[in-house]
């Protein structure tokens, strides 16, 4: 059996890698860009932004909690988004670019640590699943090599048995145009039996 391969364009290789920078990257330009439409140094978007930060981590923290050990995935993305109001509130609310510019460098760092975690878990798993489907195409390439052996060895028995069969009528008919040929005879005593032979024997 043999299965398709996918060759993956770079596009779609790069982009898991650069996603996390373009998503704190992006949450800093909006940032900066509701700065400029009023947001500095607005007390009541400023605790706007820490009350949804804290509700999205607490949610995080309670999703980790649960019962079962918790839904990493959920809590992962209620943190994500906790830090994602963070790093906006504080872009929006600073007067200047360096406290901004250092959140974005902690949360893009804390992104990347997260997403390898990821990368590590998929890796992982393509190997794992690479190595499956090698085993089962050895397994199948072993079934073919028998089941040609098998073929082979069938195909040379029904060989020989025809190749048997036409000298014996061969010898048959030059025996009868032969002076003394007594057909009464050959019927009392018969003609020899093709060999016996196990067409399911492998070689």
């Amino acid at each position: 059996m043999n299965e398709p391969l996918i060759q993956r364009h770079w596009a779609a290789l790069a982009a898991p890698k650069v996603a996390p920078a373009l998503a704190t990257s992006t949450v800093l330009i909006l940032g900066r860009i509701w700065n400029a439409n009023g947001a500095e140094h607005s007390t009541g978007n400023a605790a706007l932004m820490v009350v949804l930060a804290a509700g999205a981590a607490t949610a995080g923290a309670f999703a980790a909690a649960g019962r079962g050990g918790g839904d990493g995935v959920l809590a992962g993305a209620a943190f994500a988004t906790s830090g994602t109001l963070a790093l906006a509130g504080v872009a929006g609310y600073a007067d200047g670019l360096p406290l901004p510019l250092l959140l974005w460098a902690v949360a893009t760092t804390v992104a990347y640590g997260l997403a390898a975690r990821y990368w590590r878990t998929d890796r992982r798993d393509t190997l794992a699943h690479n190595r499956q489907t090698t085993a089962r195409r050895e397994d199948h390439a072993h079934v073919e090599r028998v089941e040609a052996l098998r073929a082979g060895a069938q195909i040379e028995v029904a060989l020989s048995g025809a190749a048997y069969a036409e000298q014996l009528a061969t010898a048959l008919i030059t025996r009868a145009t032969l002076p003394g040929f007594d057909p009464a005879a050959l019927t009392r005593t018969g003609i020899p039996e093709l060999p016996a032979t196990d067409t399911t024997k492998e070689h």
